[in-house]
Parts: C-alpha cells; structure tokens; sequence
C-alpha cells in the first residue's frame, strides 16, 4: 500500500468512529484554514531556503541543518506532532523509503513543534533512524510561509482529545504548521515543495525520491 492509502485506511475508521458532526466540523475548519490564503505565502519551488538557525534535535542539541543542505541534497518534512496519527503513518513511510532516499543522493530530516523530548518519543516510537528536529517557537515554519494559529472552533476539540499544544510544543501557542515536504538541492535552492493545509493528505515518498533522482541527473550539454 501506498502511503496516501493507508492515510485513506485510517481516515476513514476515524470518521466512523467520532461521528458525522465532528468529521464535518474537521473538514469545514481544513477548507477555511485552505481559504485564508496559506498557500500563497508558502514556499515554493525555485525559492531559497531560509536560514534555520534555532532548530535542534530530539537530545534538545543545536543542529546545522545549513551545513547538510551544502553538502547535498536534503528531503524536509514537516509534522504536526508525534500526537498526530497521520503524521505517524508518514514518517513510518519515510522511514520504510530511506534506504531509496539515501541511494538518490539525499538525506531526511523532519521537523515538528514539538520540544524535544516529544520529539524524541516520536522517534523512538516509529523506530526512525533520520534526525526528528524541533522548531520551537516556529521560528523556520514560519519563514517558509507555512505556520498558522489553530482556529476558536478547533481548540477546544484538541484540548479534550489531549493535545495541549501550548505546553506541548512550549512556547504557549495553539500554533502549528500545515504539513509540507520540500526536497531542498545542494546550496540551499527548493527543487519540490509540497504544501498541504488538509493533514489528512501527505507528499508520497516516491515523490521525493523522483525529485532526487531528477537532482542527481547531469545537466544537458
């Protein structure tokens, strides 16, 4: 199974289980976050990286996400959180792909919220062998154009299932970034971005791992 049917799978045991009212509620607030415009100030393909510079890993160690971008192609996934079971299915699904994503040429990092113990139970819990970074305070998320702050309507729906984002993420904000994958070329330029406000819907692995491969192809005489 490919990575969006799985998505599908688990959607729609979800749906059932939590009932027509609350799926539709789910769905409204996804079209309203799509209409605000997210996807005109999101980063896109041709665009520059932005610098990075408060990033750390899930020990809470600073890392230099600008020096592995100059030694080569990088994919950078972006996650909700490890609370987040569409997000878990996808960084399982790179994580089955790393090996093809390493022979292209590339590396993988993803990135959450999340502080970094979080991070680390992510880690761990999916069995991930790439670095699982924390943008706290959403400093990068917001460069890239692709942070936003939760809606009044789905607040309370996350705070009774027990995702206490303001805590859980530190820096008191119902904040977070819409899921996004960006397959970066060696020097910092965005060869694919994929930006998506519905976190139902994820970039397939083999998507990357095409755009790699298109990176790793010499250039026409």
């Amino acid at each position: 199974m490919d990575l969006a049917s799985h998505l599908d799978a688990f959607r729609t045991g979800w749906e059932a289980r939590v009932g027509d009212a609350t799926a539709a509620m789910i769905a409204d607030d996804l079209v309203a976050l799509r209409d605000t415009g997210i996807l005109d100030r999101a980063a896109r393909a041709g665009d520059r990286l932005p610098p990075a510079d408060h990033l750390v890993d899930a020990f809470g160690r600073p890392f230099d996400l600008a020096g592995l971008v100059a030694a080569g192609p990088v994919v950078i996934t972006f996650y909700r959180g490890g609370w987040c079971p569409y997000c878990n299915l996808e960084l399982r699904a790179y994580q089955a792909a790393l090996p093809e994503i390493l022979a292209a040429g590339g590396t993988l990092v993803a990135i959450s919220p999340e502080l970094p113990d979080h991070s680390l139970s992510t880690a761990e819990k999916n069995d991930l062998t790439f670095p699982v970074l924390s943008d706290v305070g959403g400093g990068f998320a917001d460069a890239l154009g692709i942070r936003f702050a939760l809606s009044q309507t789905v607040q309370p729906f996350y705070e009774k299932a027990g995702h206490a984002l303001p805590s859980r993420n530190g820096d008191g904000l119902w904040a977070l970034p819409i899921p996004a994958t960006f397959v970066v070329e060696r020097g910092g330029g965005i060869a694919l971005s994929s930006v998506e406000p519905d976190y139902r819907r994820r970039l397939e692995p083999a998507a990357a791992i095409a755009a790699l491969q298109r990176l790793a192809r010499p250039a026409a005489a």
